[in-house]
């Protein structure tokens, strides 16, 4: 050591020395900075501020069609729609640029000022008889304060013819034949007139079938595809009730008690519920007095004019005017509100205390704080990419904190429409195949049924051996012959019996008055005679019909292709998500 001491120092000069580099270049800044934008596609950035107005314009327009505020679980979905959306487009936008699809200024203008302008155009300038103010548009164009909206008119313009010849290319790639038409007219128009007899899987009792240990295990090795899953998540969580309370029902009481004065006297009443913000919408007509619900009876001890006491009908509270009446009929008019959770003393009150709750779990522990809380600790289970939690619903935000977090990790509180909830990571599985053991009751449940198609199989192959018509089987077996005209050979149903696509499919391969085997259908055994068969004729497919179907099958082709083709644009993509990292540094 002491020999190597001159060595040590001079690395130790030289480390320092480039330290004060790297410190004057703000290197550590940048380190301690993380990603500088939200996520990339193929090393194309997605920035903050793209996003954010993305979602801000979700919200505006939420809030202007409810008119109430964004909810916790209403934002996480937007937020997840604007990410979607936003690499959706970067991936198309690069697959136009490689594919060299664009647009001239000359089409730009063609958009604009062309004979068939686009219908954006069409509709600021179009006169009465549906012909274009050319005059008009002319002045709109030249008129200098306009020149800033004309930039963005005409990015958007070119946007759009972009995406319609990328459209274009993509269905010039699903040419729909004139023999796939003619398939699909033969295949909804062809019938047939039939008598089955049905024989559920489900007689046989789980008492006779058997089912061994190597049974299940043989199925397991042989269907392990089935058994396949997403990263999933098992986790706890505590919950806090932010549904209105006995003081919130009370003061909506108090609410509609005290204008019901001014209700009474009122010269307009849709202005005044309109004003008031009834929950219910304006309405007088006369009703007949037997018909008025048992909990809207007081209006008829009202004098005209009137307005009664609060009156509860499930979660609302309404007060009642009447207007007029016969020896029959009442005329009256509904005010309602809906009994909300109060804004402080009820939902702050119960995110402070998950607050709270969250604080002290990261200190004392999850189950300890519980215990100490008096909480009830739940158990729930996710897999990612499906936002449906078993036992508390749909929820986006839980599912986000979920994919982005880690085992023993505590969540801060999370707000769902009727409770905020605290949870604790407990254990994340990995993508693959699910344990034998963790699916050892799905795949008892899966041979059992196994087992019981083959026993009906063979019971019913026997009653067939010694039973040469439908009839006679019927009578033998104690089972309905049922009958169905007209079954058509595109239906996926057949009348009685519900989904059986495979056993239409052999229906329509038998010849008229021939009876089936034993066709196995996903609930039951069937045995069928076909007693008519009404072919489709193709000279009787008309030229309209005939489009019709080349544009409907035009359209499955279209639908299905476009998945697929943008599921694989994402799979051969490299795409970053920062936003768990960005965001939660915000």
């Amino acid at each position: 050591m002491r020999k190597n001491t001159g060595v040590i120092l001079w690395v130790l000069i030289f480390s320092f020395g480039v330290l004060w580099i790297l410190a004057d270049t703000q290197v550590f800044d940048a380190l301690q900075a993380g990603p500088r934008s939200l996520g990339s596609v193929n090393g194309e950035p997605i920035s903050l501020e793209e996003y954010n107005s993305r979602i801000s314009g979700y919200i505006d327009r939420y809030s202007q069609q409810t008119g109430n505020s964004i909810t916790p679980e209403m934002r996480a979905y937007y937020e997840d729609q604007a990410w979607n959306e936003l690499v959706t487009s970067k991936l198309v936008q690069q697959k136009m640029n490689e594919l060299g699809i664009s647009v001239t200024d000359q089409e730009v203008v063609e958009m604009i000022t062309g004979e068939n302008p686009d219908p954006f155009i069409r509709q600021q300038f179009q006169r009465e008889d549906g012909t274009i103010d050319r005059v008009a548009l002319q002045a709109a164009i030249e008129a200098p304060e306009n020149s800033q909206l004309w930039v963005m008119i005409e990015q958007q313009l070119r946007q759009k013819r972009r995406q319609q010849k990328m459209n274009n290319f993509v269905q010039s790639s699903m040419v729909v034949s004139s023999h796939e038409v003619e398939q699909q007219y033969l295949r909804n128009n062809t019938t047939a007139d039939i008598s089955y007899i049905r024989f559920p899987y489900a007689e046989v009792p789980d008492s006779a079938v058997n089912v061994t240990e190597s049974d299940l295990r043989e199925f397991y090795e042989n269907n392990q595809r089935r058994y396949e899953q997403k990263e999933s998540y098992r986790f706890k969580y505590v919950s806090f009730d932010k549904t209105p309370t006995s003081e919130d029902t009370t003061r909506t009481f108090r609410e509609l008690r005290n204008i019901r004065d001014e209700f009474a006297q009122a010269e307009d009443d849709s202005l005044f519920l309109f004003q008031q913000q009834s929950t219910t919408p304006y309405s007088a007509e006369f009703v007949d007095k037997s018909e008025i619900r048992e909990e809207f009876t007081p209006v008829l001890d009202l004098e005209n004019g009137e307005v009664s006491e609060p009156i509860q009908t499930g979660g609302k509270v309404n007060i009642l005017k009447k207007i007029d009446e016969t020896a029959d009929q009442v005329k009256f008019v509904v005010l309602s509100y809906d009994i909300r959770a109060d804004p402080i003393n009820t939902i702050d009150a119960r995110a402070e205390e998950a607050d709270d709750f969250s604080y002290f779990a990261e200190q004392e522990g999850f189950e300890t704080e519980a215990e100490n809380d008096g909480l009830q600790v739940k158990e729930a289970f996710a897999t990612k990419d499906n936002p449906f939690v078993a036992g508390i619903g749909q929820s986006r935000q839980i599912l986000n904190y979920l994919e982005t977090s880690s085992e023993g990790d505590i969540s801060q509180p999370l707000e769902l429409s009727s409770q905020f909830i605290v949870l604790k990571v407990e254990e994340i599985t990995p993508e693959g195949v699910r344990p034998f053991e963790e699916v050892k009751q799905q795949i008892q449940n899966q041979v059992l049924n196994e087992k019981r198609k083959e026993q009906i199989a063979q019971r019913v192959q026997g009653l067939l051996d010694s039973n040469s018509t439908l009839e006679s089987l019927s009578s033998a077996a104690g089972k309905e012959l049922v009958t169905q005209a007209g079954l058509r050979k595109s239906s996926v149903v057949i009348q009685g019996a519900g989904r059986e696509p495979e056993v239409i499919g052999a229906v329509f391969g038998l010849d008229e008055g021939e009876t089936s085997g034993i066709l196995q259908g996903n609930s039951a055994v069937f045995v069928v005679r076909v007693d008519g068969k009404q072919e489709a004729n193709l000279q009787n497919l008309t030229t309209s019909t005939r489009q019709q179907i080349r544009q409907q099958l035009q359209q499955e082709k279209g639908k299905s292709f476009m998945q697929v083709w943008m599921e694989q644009l994402r799979a051969d993509a490299d795409i970053e998500d920062n936003r768990a990292q960005l965001l939660r540094q915000g």
